[in-house]
């Protein structure tokens, strides 16, 4: 999901990663559905992934979506600096569904080689990630879509969360974490026992 209609890059990203190739894609109307193959562990799973158009008039069926989702994710046009409040908005109200209660999110914060991009930590802030997703795990990761940069390690954030073992649900983290990735960009994550002071 990214909102809007957008150029936020869900259809590139989603192409780039399944196949490893630049498509060139025009703004999706109506949705896509690919099975993307992800690693856990030592484990394969495979994700269905469906790439929902962000356009205004899409988003009122987004929610013909939600029923059987396990996880989301998020695409943000990180070089798009004056629609992020309406970015940050469309993802509020995403959250906001009963269907999506409790679901993990990953934001992809796309577009990071652009001059003037917001990097992660002013998404995070921006979006006021810490506080929306504090019922959830999430996770933001920056990426480039065009080349492939960031995007594998978004989807296996994204198979680690959807497929959380009562073992892993054992380990309990009281606060956000942060990890240096290249492009000196943080990533951060949190997850449900993070209370904000």
């Amino acid at each position: 999901m990214g909102h809007s209609g957008s150029r936020a890059g869900r259809s590139t990203l989603l192409y780039k990663l399944k196949y490893n190739e630049d498509f060139h894609t025009v703004p999706t109307v109506g949705f896509n559905v690919e099975m993307i193959e992800a690693k856990k562990n030592r484990d394969k799973i495979t994700l269905t992934v469906r790439d929902v158009g962000g356009q205004i008039k899409m988003r009122a069926h987004w929610r013909n979506f939600y029923q059987d989702t396990a996880g989301i994710v998020f695409v943000v046009d990180s070089s798009d600096i004056k629609h992020l409040d309406e970015a940050k908005s469309v993802l509020e109200q995403t959250l906001k569904s009963d269907h999506l209660r409790g679901l993990p999110v990953v934001v992809l914060a796309n577009k990071q080689d652009i001059v003037g991009a917001a990097m992660v930590t002013e998404i995070t802030e921006q979006f006021n990630l810490i506080k929306s997703c504090s019922d959830r795990d999430w996770f933001i990761q920056p990426c480039l879509a065009r080349t492939g940069a960031g995007l594998v390690d978004g989807f296996k954030r994204v198979a680690h969360l959807v497929k959380m073992t009562p073992e892993d649900n054992n380990i309990k983290e009281t606060e956000v974490y942060k990890i240096k990735i290249s492009y000196n960009h943080v990533n951060y994550y949190g997850n449900l026992s993070y209370k904000e002071p």
